[in-house]
């Protein structure tokens, strides 16, 4: 593979991509050198996307060791899940302050289509898209810009574990219903309700997305 001209910004979205989809598992080293021959790239713009990916939360480095992607203890991905679905909770709640849900409703049976017909091949790369634009477009619409800002930035952190999970479970997994009633809950703008919905999907997956991260870190990662 040969990088284009944007060099490390391309690199970076190639190695992050590589990380979400856990070609790169957690705490596996990232050796420079193994990259340029990857990418056909000189190491000064293999080490300015480390530190870009670094700075995005996905990559740390450490004095003599290097790079390697990060580990999150059992602790830190609790934490950013139950945050990120307070965050996306308290967005459904805002809606309450919206007259005409009716364009954000079209928006999200869209996205529930494309959740149902990713998950009905197998394919947990569009679902996971879909999935994180149906929330996306809900905090959206609040136009609550700090309340997006921060959610992009936990929703691009915890890619790497969702995808983890949906790559294991998709296809032994039910049809994708909790966001039919979410959407069902907007329509009807009983807000607490589906911002309960939320709550409840995260509480039910989070200790199966805890056991197979745990499954996939690197031999002798450590956080």
């Amino acid at each position: 593979m040969k990088a284009p001209g944007t060099i490390p910004y391309y690199l970076q979205e190639q190695i992050r991509e590589l990380i979400v989809t856990g070609d790169y598992r957690p705490g596996q080293p990232l050796r420079e050198q193994e990259l340029e021959k990857r990418f056909g790239s000189s190491r000064g713009p293999i080490r300015e996307a480390l530190r870009m990916l670094e700075v995005r939360g996905l990559v740390t480095h450490q004095q003599r060791r290097g790079f390697r992607v990060k580990v999150f203890s059992e602790r830190e991905v609790r934490d950013l899940y139950l945050l990120r679905a307070e965050l996306e909770a308290y967005a459904i709640t805002q809606l309450a302050e919206v007259a005409d849900l009716n364009p954000l409703l079209a928006d999200l049976r869209a996205q529930h289509e494309q959740l149902t017909a990713a998950h009905a091949r197998g394919k947990p790369r569009p679902y996971l898209a879909a999935l994180l634009n149906f929330y996306r477009s809900i905090a959206t619409f609040t136009c609550n810009v700090p309340l997006c800002e921060v959610l992009a930035k936990l929703n691009e952190t915890a890619e790497p574990l969702r995808y983890n999970l949906l790559s294991q479970k998709i296809r032994t997994s039910v049809s994708p219903q909790y966001t039919q009633r979410i959407i069902d809950a907007l329509a009807q703008r009983d807000f607490a309700e589906a911002a309960r919905l939320k709550r409840e999907h995260v509480m039910l997956n989070l200790p199966h997305i805890i056991a197979t991260y745990a499954a996939v870190r690197f031999p002798d990662a450590s956080s």
